[in-house]
């Protein structure tokens, strides 16, 4: 049992960002999540290897959102580079998404741009965490 739709690997970046911004609350079988923006709060649930979250990704799109990646980075199951993600704190994704119309490459890029991260680095970092997912016996559902 693994994932049917696997997230645009951007995500990953949000997940950081919501990381190093401090922005997850972990209480038991659940995890507050709140936006970029400061405009919105997610409930990521969980159980055994069962997920859900409130965010449009997880619910509409089937794959897991940067709430639920973020969750499962505290957890322990993916990959977390603290450090990486620190050069990745206090990015309003969701102005820059609107900015470049859900291009999520081409906003990952321009914020790499302006603060000179070495993007090359942060994508092998990315890829890892993705490659992890993949290989998770991981369900993400609507309901718990």
């Amino acid at each position: 049992m693994g994932l049917k739709k696997l997230p645009p690997i951007e995500k990953v970046y949000e997940a950081w960002t919501a990381l190093a911004d401090d922005r997850v609350n972990m209480h038991e079988g659940y995890a507050d999540v709140s936006s970029s923006d400061g405009e919105k709060a997610y409930v990521v649930r969980f159980a055994d290897n069962r997920y859900t979250s409130d965010d449009n990704a997880t619910y509409w799109q089937g794959y897991p959102g940067y709430p639920v990646l973020a969750v499962m980075m505290l957890q322990g199951k993916l990959p977390y580079d603290e450090k990486e993600a620190q050069l990745w704190k206090n990015i309003n994704w969701t102005q820059l998404n609107k900015q470049y119309k859900n291009n999520y490459a081409k906003a990952v890029e321009a914020v790499a741009h302006d603060r000179g991260i070495n993007l090359s680095e942060a994508t092998e970092k990315v890829t890892r965490v993705i490659e992890t997912l993949q290989q998770l016996p991981i369900e993400i559902k609507r309901k718990l």
